[in-house]
């Protein structure tokens, strides 16, 4: 495709199959690059990106050879498709920028790849004629090429116009993604929901690894491994139908024997403990899998963080 000329992008060939388009990447930290290569193999032409560190300028140049680091608002100049990737936080503000400096244009196709905002966030590119998608991929990123190919499969949260929705998710299926529509006003709780689900197990399997290795396991990730995907897979197949263990059974004594010998080891693995195990005991007592005779006990140690 040739270089913009002013004139409308065109979101979408006949069918909702998207145009070949010239695209940009603004923010090149670990999910711009490996857009741009996956739109790249679906037969878009990535021109432009920018970055500001070495680590973002050296994921461009690994994931998007040969593509110029420009300013942003050279990104946009040379763009059909841009790819706004920044951290959430400095996304509104970007977004106003651009559209102040009169960097948009008309009929341009403008993407964000944050969780947590719809197209809301883009009116002001909106006002100024960009056409506004949120396509956020439900997976975390390593900046590497590792990704492109783990976006085979992955969902995506996408939020549109509706008459940009057939193009929004034709975007997602060429990237090799699967688009779930998430309705503008359900972002922030769909986020939170991912980032609990992800960011959290991170925190979880971090401190149990800790643990085990205190204990004197010689290898906790090979020990942790087979046990953890074992519940992970339960967990999503049941619920908390898969809920087993000391909570689960109601064993007060197990329980506060753990919140001792945590509280000598590592405090802040004491209090995420007690804080996980309160929130079992309760999910377990409401879905009838902790019985109420063996509850009572178990919830006066939970109460009091083990010091009976």
């Amino acid at each position: 495709m040739n270089a913009p000329t002013g004139r409308p992008a065109q979101p979408a060939e006949p069918g909702g199959r998207p145009a070949r388009l010239a695209v940009g990447v603004v923010g090149t930290g670990r999910v711009g690059p490996v857009l741009g290569a996956a739109l790249k193999l679906a037969g878009h032409r990535p021109v432009a990106a920018s970055g500001v560190s070495d680590a973002s300028r050296g994921r461009a140049e690994a994931l998007l050879p040969g593509v110029p680091l420009v300013e942003p608002a050279e990104v946009l100049a040379r763009s059909d498709l841009v790819l706004l990737t920044v951290p959430d936080d400095a996304l509104p503000d970007l977004v106003a920028g651009l559209a102040a400096t009169g960097a948009v244009r008309t009929g341009q196709l403008l993407v964000h790849t944050s969780g947590r905002y719809g197209v809301g966030v883009l009116d002001p590119a909106r006002r100024a004629g960009a056409l506004p998608l949120a396509l956020h991929p439900a997976m975390t990123f390593t900046g590497t090429e590792v990704d492109v190919a783990r976006l085979a499969g992955c969902s995506f949260g996408v939020t549109a116009p509706q008459r940009l929705r057939l193009a929004a998710e034709a975007l997602v299926v060429e990237m090799g993604g699967e688009p779930e529509w998430i309705e503008e006003e359900a972002r922030p709780l769909y986020h939170a929901a991912l980032a609990h689900g992800a960011n959290h197990l991170v925190t979880l399997v971090a401190q149990s690894l800790e643990l085990l290795a205190s204990a004197g396991v010689q290898a906790p990730d090979r020990m942790l491994g087979p046990l953890l995907g074992a519940a992970l897979d339960n967990a999503l197949r049941s619920g908390d139908a898969a809920l087993t263990g000391p909570v689960a059974r109601g064993d007060a004594g197990t329980v506060a024997a753990h919140l001792a010998e945590l509280g000598r080891v590592s405090s802040q693995a004491c209090d995420s403990y007690l804080a996980l195990a309160r929130v079992t005991a309760d999910r377990a007592l409401a879905n009838g899998l902790l019985p109420a005779e063996r509850a009572e006990d178990l919830l006066g140690v939970l109460a009091d963080g083990g010091l009976r």
